[in-house]
């Protein structure tokens, strides 16, 4: 089923997410229904929070960048089969130079801007088993785990914005907030007029 996202304002998207175990109510449809209202709006990622849950839970299909002229074969091949499942993960360590991409977000259509983040990072989650797995990932794989990862956290990538960038997309982001975007996808808006 497709879920409406989360729009930028409201509450949930500032919320640090609870830790769940297996136990959770309807987790393999959750995240079914996650992975398909990411497949239709486009996304290479979804957080729980961004469809309305506080939980430490996100999703991550790449697969997408293996279509990527400019990358390495042995690139092509990792992204080709990056599509997994993150419950309660935990970033161990951030490590390299920090680096500037043109991030955007599903909660936040229509904007997008260069975010720096770190080069690499070890971490720490289950899959949708209960599995529980170590890695180091760098590069664009590093980036989008660190993007939704910040979602658990209660972070969005314009909270990484300089003061100057912030000011100048705030009338974009009240638009957001109040519903004044055609996303092209489901959303629930925080503060339209009903």
């Amino acid at each position: 089923m497709i879920l409406p996202i989360v729009a930028y304002g409201d509450p949930v998207l500032r919320k640090v997410g609870k830790e769940i175990d297996k136990d959770y109510p309807q987790l393999e449809k959750l995240i079914a229904d996650m992975r398909e209202t990411m497949y239709n709006a486009n996304g290479l990622g979804l957080a729980a929070p961004q469809i309305g849950k506080d939980i430490r839970l996100f999703i991550i299909d790449a697969s997408p960048f293996a279509e990527d002229e400019d990358l390495s074969e042995e690139e092509k091949n990792f992204f080709k089969d990056f599509n997994r499942v993150f419950i309660n993960a935990k970033i161990v360590k951030e490590e390299g130079d920090e680096w500037a991409f043109n991030e955007g977000c599903l909660s936040i259509p229509t904007i997008n801007e260069d975010v720096f983040r770190q080069e690499k990072v070890t971490i720490e989650y289950q899959d949708e088993n209960f599995e529980k797995h170590t890695e180091t990932l760098s590069g664009l794989p590093a980036r989008v785990f660190q993007h939704e990862y910040d979602h658990i956290e209660g972070v969005l990538f314009t909270d990484k914005l300089s003061s100057l960038k912030k000011r100048l997309i705030k009338k974009k982001l009240d638009n957001i907030s109040k519903g004044k975007v055609n996303a092209g996808y489901r959303m629930r808006f925080p503060n339209a007029k009903r």
